[in-house]
């Protein structure tokens, strides 16, 4: 049994367009081809999961026009790939993350990569949640999996025209 002491607690956050299809981040600074990501981050002492979830989608998006879909059911982990010595330093194996889905209501013209400094982000796109495990960074691909699992009910999928 995993002890979720020894993982750093954050929420992720998957947008969804009204069509279905959800927004990918592409990663400021980091090569591809594993380098976009949904918008994740860690959970301030006392703070509510689902006021975390918004937050972090505020800081790293922009985006405030949103309604809630719903959220995965207990804690994803992931532990921290060798490289990762930051958070390693601090005391962490990896990440617990609970995952909320948000219907994206407002006009584009709300994203703003650089509402928070540094920016997480240099660049965003429409896309379709069955594709996101192929584009994170191998040591997320089982967390990513189980979230398109979970979210697969709101999401659109490719036509065989795409």
């Amino acid at each position: 049994m995993t002890d979720l002491s020894e993982y750093r607690p954050n929420v992720g956050v998957v947008l969804f367009h009204p069509d279905g299809r959800v927004w990918l981040g592409r990663r400021a600074g980091t090569p591809p081809p594993h380098n976009w990501q949904f918008p994740q981050g860690g959970v301030d002492d006392g703070e509510a999961l689902e006021d975390a979830a918004r937050r972090e989608l505020q800081e790293e998006t922009g985006a405030t026009s949103v309604t809630y879909l719903g959220r995965t059911d207990g804690w994803l982990t992931y532990d921290f790939p060798p490289l990762v010595t930051r958070e390693l330093a601090r005391g962490w194996k990896g990440q617990r993350q609970v995952w909320f889905a948000f219907r994206f209501d407002g006009e584009e013209a709300e994203f703003d990569l650089a509402a928070h400094h540094p920016p997480e982000f240099d660049l965003w796109r429409w896309g379709y949640l069955a594709e996101a495990p192929e584009l994170i960074v191998p040591f997320k691909r089982a967390a990513y999996d189980a979230v398109a699992e979970a979210f697969a009910p709101f999401a659109a999928t490719r036509s065989a025209k795409a």
